[in-house]
């Protein structure tokens, strides 16, 4: 039985979970994705469970992306794909030399996708940073005004889920576009914006407050800072970015821990971190760390974050009718989507529509 994407073929050289989710989508619908994993393959086939739900009915290929045979025979495949779907930091891409460009000069007709944690442009672009941080800056995990407790950490990895099903929401668009002008597209979509876009500064969502601020990764967490505003961090096995947050800290004496003997100190280095970013305010905090390559993000409500240059930066604030809103966040070059506009009076447009 063929599906609505029968036909399509997509590239995906994408790990971990925002973009395969994404594809994941589009081969549900019927498209053929073809995934490239690298030399002993995609990190998340450590996570069975998740990585069964990324994967199925999907063909996958291993390419040393960072050869020269591999990166030849990845634009021989892109020549002759429809989509194709990446999520490096900014700039990796055309580092490795399959960024839109070069793929656009073989290929004039494609759909080039890139998931990223803040999108192409801004200046948190090169911010590393995983799904905490950026719900932290859409507005996700800032407390109530009447909550006493420090915010949580969401369970629910929404960024990375929103960001993929609407990564796959504008390939869709971005395909039929094609079918009518021939037309390719290029598609950058950042989490942060996804979930700025769910949280909005006038949907009245706030996370509910509790006592426990830190996950079960060492330094992963929300953390009070002096000025009682918060910060999140979010390294995972990553030793760099870990090592980087306990040089920012001067936490020295927890520089260089291993990832597995981190894990059995986990309440001890969450302690040590935690009473280090209370010594100093958010702003301070986040410079410190940021200059480390940390992966820190502020805590931002919905207010503060519709006014934030980075979300500034991403064009995502439209007037409706003078009121400030979050607009479709996935950013096309070709077909911009339509953001600005006036709010339609109660039955303004009936008559257009009279039998």
């Amino acid at each position: 039985m063929s599906g609505l994407l029968d036909g399509m073929k997509v590239l995906d050289p994408s790990w971990w979970r925002p973009m395969p989710h994404a594809t994941q989508i589009l081969a549900d619908l019927g498209a053929q994705v073809l995934k490239i994993e690298p030399p002993g393959g995609d990190p998340m086939r450590a996570y069975p469970d998740i990585f069964a739900s990324l994967a199925r009915h999907k063909r996958s290929i291993v390419l040393d992306l960072k050869s020269e045979d591999g990166r030849a025979r990845a634009l021989e495949l892109a020549a002759e794909a429809d989509v194709f779907c990446e999520a490096w930091r900014p700039g990796v891409a055309e580092r490795l030399g399959i960024g839109y460009d070069a793929l656009r000069a073989i290929n004039p007709g494609i759909i080039y996708c890139s998931i990223s944690g803040y999108g192409q442009t801004g200046p948190w672009r090169d911010l590393a940073g995983h799904d905490l941080n950026y719900q932290a800056l859409g507005g996700a995990v800032a407390p109530r005004p009447h909550d006493s407790h420090d915010p949580e950490i969401p369970r629910l990895p929404a960024a990375d889920l929103e960001a993929g099903t609407l990564a796959a929401l504008l390939v869709c668009a971005a395909w039929g576009r094609r079918h009518l002008s021939g037309e390719g597209e290029r598609i950058d979509v950042a989490m942060a914006d996804a979930i700025a876009w769910w949280i909005g500064p006038n949907s009245g969502v706030r996370v509910e407050g509790a006592e426990e601020t830190k996950g079960g990764h060492p330094a992963y967490g929300v953390f009070r800072a002096a000025d009682d505003r918060f910060i999140a961090l979010a390294p995972l096995g990553e030793q760099h970015l870990y090592d980087g947050i306990c040089k920012a800290l001067a936490l020295d004496d927890l520089v260089g821990i291993p990832f597995l003997e981190r894990l059995g100190r986990t309440e001890e280095i969450n302690a040590a971190v935690a009473r280090a970013i209370k010594k100093i305010n958010a702003d301070d905090a986040f410079d410190r760390l940021r200059a480390t390559g940390a992966p820190v993000s502020l805590v931002l409500t919905p207010e503060e974050m519709v006014v934030h240059p980075q979300i500034q930066a991403r064009g995502i604030v439209a007037d409706a009718s003078g009121t400030d809103v979050i607009a479709f966040p996935g950013i096309l070059a070709a077909n911009p989507a339509l953001r600005d506009g006036p709010l339609p009076n109660v039955g303004e447009h009936t008559a257009g529509f009279a039998d």
